[in-house]
């Protein structure tokens, strides 16, 4: 037997009817902002207004970071470009090694003693000339080695 096919003809389909937009909500205001002055958007950004502000940070830190040889001024124009993870970064080494050593040449002074190589002029004047984040990592991991 042979069956007929029958094809059905498909009705058009009927769009959905577009849904109305809730109404928008007033954004709730901060009350920790100044009056004239907007909350800055980003967390960095409000860690950066407890220390005064990007400039101020940045001219904080250069006096730290500076090496014997390097302008703080020259530094501090440098920082201002800087994003605010990094100035953050810096100032937690900066506040680490102040509070561990008390200053950069007695962090290079504590590197000789514990590499062994305190009475190696040449070693000491090559650390001398390393950045102070690049000093701190070496500290820590030389601290590392000696405890294990």
């Amino acid at each position: 037997m042979a069956t007929k096919k029958i094809t059905k003809k498909a009705a058009p389909k009927k769009k959905a009817p577009a849904k109305k937009a809730a109404p928008k909500k007033a954004p709730k205001e901060k009350t920790d902002a100044p009056a004239g002055k907007a909350a800055p958007r980003h967390p960095k950004a409000s860690v950066l207004e407890l220390h005064g502000g990007k400039e101020a940070l940045a001219k904080a830190l250069a006096a730290s970071l500076a090496r014997d040889d390097e302008d703080t001024d020259v530094i501090e124009t440098r920082l201002k470009t800087a994003s605010n993870g990094q100035l953050l970064r810096l100032q937690r080494v900066v506040t680490a090694v102040k509070a561990k050593w008390g200053s950069r040449e007695a962090l290079i002074e504590a590197l000789g003693n514990v590499e062994k190589k305190s009475k190696d002029k040449d070693y000491l004047a090559k650390l001398a000339t390393f950045p102070l984040p690049k000093l701190y990592d070496l500290a820590t991991s030389a601290e590392r080695r000696a405890r294990a």
